[in-house]
């Protein structure tokens, strides 16, 4: 993906955070995208990152979805729950060239929030009640944190139970 397509991603987060009075703190740190090793850079528990990830959700044989799926950064995507969601035959993860075209961010920075009309963003509801979250800024080296509410507030995401225990 162009190095200009992610700055793009990048000022557009922050023009759509300045532009709605959303109160963020911008964490540089080494460049990182495993949500455990960047949430030892910034200092906070897993459970206050936001783990984004792009599914592909197969409704029948000629109706297929995206979905920006995200959940707690100590748990993962539980992909049933998506599946009966969408009231679809198949949820997977999509593919890294579709994921990073319609996420705008290569894998380990996807924010989350949708800037594409064919991503679908669907959070679970422990996302949101957080009152710091973190994440990546559609950058490996740059990170945002923002309380839960202003995130539900200004992404607008469906809040569904779609996280389930990490696997041990």
């Amino acid at each position: 993906m162009p190095d200009r397509t992610l700055h793009t991603t990048y000022d557009h987060l922050i023009s759509l955070l300045d532009s709605s009075s959303v109160g963020y703190r911008l964490i540089d740190h080494a460049p990182e995208g495993a949500t455990e090793a960047v949430c030892a850079l910034r200092g906070h528990p897993a459970s206050e990152a936001a783990k984004c990830i792009v599914l592909r959700v197969k409704v029948d044989r000629r109706t297929t979805r995206h979905v920006l799926a995200v959940v707690p950064g100590d748990r993962r995507v539980d992909l049933d729950a998506v599946r009966a969601l969408f009231g679809a035959r198949y949820a997977g993860f999509s593919d890294p060239e579709t994921a990073e075209r319609l996420a705008r961010a290569v894998p380990g920075t996807v924010l989350p929030f949708s800037f594409d009309p064919d991503l679908e963003l669907v959070a679970d509801p422990d996302v949101v009640a957080q009152p710091k979250l973190y994440f990546n800024a559609a950058r490996l080296d740059r990170s945002l944190c923002i309380s839960g509410s202003d995130y539900e507030r200004v992404a607008k995401p469906r809040l569904e139970r779609i996280a389930s225990p990490a696997a041990a």
